[in-house]
């Protein structure tokens, strides 16, 4: 056996899919065994795998046991000469295991081999090539500096970005999601080091190869399509304790006592001070849409109260104090209503503002009436204020989408112009399947993926990227059939990363791709979309949580004497409100996931005990219609049995 492929899985299936589809095509002049270890995925992914994938080993774990121990479950039957580990989020062209198997072959001090990786639009990912994490070399890379300083051979020693991206090198580390191994030397210094829970694996394994003699090198001779990278954003808290962690295990492991002090000192400090980077970075972008909305509100209300008193209310004195109370309540009440309403989601829907200040504006006028005489100060002020408020928040909006701001980009889905690259019949699918998952694109139209054109359709593979400029295209789906995975990586890299990529392979239910290496992977399927994993569901459903238990605990010393669970009562309140239990759900894993409940979505029905088929039945209906008001209905009605 030449080479055994081993592909760690965690809920990825329609990656997976397309990953198994391109190795299937790279291992057709070679002997290659196929490993699949799955980490109790959820979506689907091991019956997708038998089913379609017969020829792969695969491996099913009941648990998940981590990306290292996953890899040296397939380590210990594999057979192959050389061992290749793949992320199933990738895309292999057909040529890539023969040309590292060539390179391998011809260079036997070559321990394990990196090739050139791209992210999802076309653009190289400098984590292909990397050099130790010494404590210069990690504090530069955690400080941000290496990223300022991307060809300085003094401050990228991380990401060597002094090295060209198209020349074939020896480098330190190689990145996990394609390392290409010899199987010798794998026995011989041993697999990934099971300690480490994220982001260190590779960099361990390719010390621990160097360190036996060998070398490491960086390959670009084949260039891989890397679509989703990383899971956790580079500019989070939990990337930069991660990375922090990873370094200091590796630190104890391999560093002399000496340089152990010094390693652990400065990247503490890069991790305190990327860490209140990241906060402060976090808060801001979080806060600074709805402080700038509470001043065009109070603006709003300043000039109403001015009008107000100039043509219609003459001569008329509001106490400050009052007017205080008043306009910061309003304005808490209106802004809490568009953050409920999704008016701060993206991407932006001036809809969504408009019904939170609709809603926001009738809880206040509710409110204005239940005052007593004495308190009420004007109700056209109030009316006035947030219409006038809702005309300036939607005007401003639209500014700020002509000078590109980014917090508030529309939703252009169906403003993307799309050309199918396949023949009619692909074409047929690609346009069923985008409909059958409720999809609005705007199709420019088809090319052939040969040279030569079918009916209807506009042009010849060889013009793609004219074709593209010609139509003003955005998008490009790839139908995979007559196109091999190395045609569509090379024209992902012509037309350039202006464009967005999607590909679809004939037989699938699904289209994949990427937008960049930091965000996941976009899918478009005609698999059950489930409403109560929206963002905008899932925001709901916690406020509901954080409201309904913050009620009911200023109001515990009369309910309690109601409650059938006394004992417990208080504390199952705090924890809904702490996060770690939500008031309605299921514990149906076949929908999606949610935290423990106190209370399920079934009804209660005198004398009749509901089936179970029943019962599941409810809970896909809860889950793909969910709707934050059947969680209020439920906690009304069933508030007892918390």
């Amino acid at each position: 056996m030449q080479v055994s492929i081993i592909i760690v899985n965690y809920n990825v299936k329609y990656f997976l899919e397309h990953c198994l589809l391109s190795v299937m095509y790279a291992i057709k002049n070679s002997q290659v065994e196929v490993f699949v270890v799955d980490n109790m995925s959820q979506d689907g992914s091991v019956e997708m795998v038998k089913e379609k994938f017969p020829w792969v080993t695969l491996i099913a774990n009941k648990e998940n046991v981590g990306f290292a121990k996953a890899n040296n479950q397939a380590v210990e039957l594999s057979t192959g000469k050389y061992i290749l580990y793949l992320n199933p989020d990738t895309i292999v062209p057909e040529d890539c295991i023969e040309k590292c198997i060539a390179y391998m072959d011809a260079n036997e001090k070559v321990g394990a081999l990196g090739c050139r990786l791209i992210d999802g639009k076309g653009v190289f990912l400098p984590e292909s090539k990397r050099g130790f994490p010494t404590a210069q070399a990690a504090f530069f890379k955690i400080s941000g500096l290496s990223s300022i300083f991307k060809k300085s051979t003094f401050f990228n020693q991380y990401h060597l970005g002094f090295l060209s991206e198209h020349e074939t090198n020896e480098v330190d580390v190689l990145v996990g999601c394609f390392m290409f191994c010899r199987k010798t030397v794998i026995d011989q210094v041993g697999s990934f080091d099971e300690e480490y829970f994220m982001y260190g694996e590779d960099i361990d394994l390719s010390y621990k190869i160097k360190q036996a003699g060998f070398s490491n090198v960086y390959f670009p001779e084949t260039t891989v399509i890397h679509y989703k990278g990383e899971s956790t954003k580079k500019g989070s808290l939990n990337y930069v304790k991660m990375f922090y962690q990873a370094m200091i295990i590796f630190a104890k492991k391999h560093f002399k006592s000496s340089q152990k002090g010094l390693f652990v000192m400065l990247i503490q400090f890069a991790i305190y001070l990327r860490a209140m980077l990241a906060f402060i970075t976090r808060i801001f972008s979080l806060v600074k849409l709805p402080l700038f909305d509470a001043g065009l509100l109070l603006s709003s209300l300043i000039i109403m109260k001015m009008l107000w008193i100039k043509n219609i209310k003459v001569d008329t004195h509001y106490s400050n104090t009052l007017l205080s109370i008043f306009f910061g309540s309003y304005i808490l009440i209106w802004l809490t209503s568009i953050f409920v309403n999704g008016g701060y989601d993206k991407p932006y829907k001036p809809t969504r503002v408009m019904r939170g200040m609709l809603i926001g504006g009738l809880i206040t006028l509710v409110i204005y009436g239940l005052l007593p005489e004495s308190f009420r100060f004007s109700r056209g002020i109030t009316v006035m204020g947030a219409l006038f408020g809702t005309l300036s928040i939607l005007s401003i909006r639209k500014v700020m989408q002509l000078l590109g701001v980014k917090s508030v980009e529309p939703d252009n889905l169906s403003q993307q112009k799309v050309l199918i690259i396949g023949n009619n019949e692909e074409e047929a699918e690609i346009k069923y399947l985008l409909n059958k998952a409720f999809i609005e694109k705007k199709m420019i139209g088809a090319v052939s993926p040969t040279e030569k054109k079918e009916n209807n359709q506009i042009g010849i593979f060889s013009y793609t990227k004219q074709i593209c400029e010609l139509y003003k295209v955005t998008e490009i789906i790839f139908a995979q059939q007559q196109l091999s995975f190395q045609k569509i990586i090379d024209t992902i890299q012509t037309c350039g990363p202006l464009m967005d990529y999607k590909i679809h392979s004939m037989g699938t239910d699904s289209i994949i791709g990427s937008n960049s290496k930091n965000t996941a992977g976009d899918l478009y399927s005609t698999e059950i979309v489930f409403a109560i994993s929206t963002v905008a569901n899932k925001r709901n459903k916690r406020f509901v949580d954080i409201f309904a238990s913050i009620v009911m605990l200023l109001f515990t010393p009369f309910l309690i004497w109601f409650a059938k669970h006394k004992s417990s009562f208080i504390l199952n309140l705090f924890l809904v409100l702490k996060g770690g239990k939500t008031f309605v759900g299921y514990d149906d894993k076949q929908f999606p996931t949610l935290k423990p409940h106190l209370l399920n979505v079934f009804p209660y029905i005198e004398n009749f005990s509901i089936p179970d088929n029943n019962k599941e039945h409810l809970n896909w209906l809860y889950a793909k219609n969910y709707d934050a008001w059947h969680d209020v209905q439920v906690i009304w009605e069933k508030w007892k049995w918390i």
